[in-house]
């Protein structure tokens, strides 16, 4: 079985946005999914792993992740931050063009986390992994803008928080052979789509589940379920434009 890699974003009981969810419902997701018999383990373990394991993960770390704290550490579930360099650099709302809307009426839920924050979260536990400097969709990049987006981010994570920067998050999701072969190069690990490649054999494609606004526990602990997870059900819900 493979392992089962959540992907969430913000963590926040006032914004009623797709992308975020309540700190309730994160504590009854991830425990239903402790008493369904998954193990939380680190990172690395459930990118080399095998069986009934869980890692959480919060891509483009969004301040309210602050929120999730102490029920991962009360459940004590390891996760993992994917953070942009460049807005660690300089603290502000996610500005991509598919929140514009939001960042208008809801500039503070969008607002991202700068290194000290982010040193934080480190502090406790979290690990902080790259999602590149500013949340580009790296297939339309140049090859010299993928390689800047890749590189720059690794460097200046590890030079920031003192800790090896070796797993990446694609932005969006997007991902192509040319943006694998790219992250590869730069010197990571392993790096995650949404959902990722339906096999998940490539390393450098890793599948995450997304959890979204208004997803019960037990909506959660179906997504979760291997034959929901597997190849072909991935390919016939990618076919039907079905995102998990």
């Amino acid at each position: 079985m493979r392992p089962l890699v959540l992907c969430y974003h913000a963590v926040s009981d006032t914004w009623p946005h797709r992308l975020s969810v309540a700190t309730h419902a994160l504590e009854r997701q991830l425990r239903r999914l402790l008493r369904d018999g998954y193990r939380a383990v680190g990172l690395p373990e459930a990118v080399a792993g095998d069986g009934k394991l869980l890692h959480v993960t919060f891509d483009d770390a969004f301040t309210s992740v602050r929120n999730a704290v102490p029920v991962l550490e009360g459940l004590r579930v390891p996760a993992t931050v994917f953070a942009c360099t460049g807005y660690a650099d300089d603290p502000r709302p996610l500005g991509v063009p598919e929140l514009a809307d939001e960042l208008h009426l809801h500039a503070e839920e969008l607002r991202t986390m700068g290194w000290d924050e982010l040193r934080e979260l480190a502090d406790h536990g979290i690990a902080v992994q790259s999602h590149t400097v500013s949340h580009r969709r790296l297939s339309a990049l140049s090859d010299g803008e993928l390689a800047h987006e890749l590189n720059a981010s690794r460097r200046r994570l590890e030079e920031e928080l003192e800790r090896p920067c070796r797993y990446l998050a694609y932005p969006f999701g997007d991902s192509n052979d040319r943006v694998c072969a790219a992250a590869r190069g730069a010197g990571y690990d392993a790096a995650f789509g949404l959902p990722g490649a339906a096999g998940g054999s490539d390393a450098f494609d890793l599948p995450r589940v997304g959890v979204w606004n208004g997803e019960g526990a037990r909506k959660v602990a179906l997504k979760a379920q291997p034959l929901v997870r597997s190849p072909l059900a991935m390919r016939v819900r990618t076919a039907l434009g079905i995102t998990v």
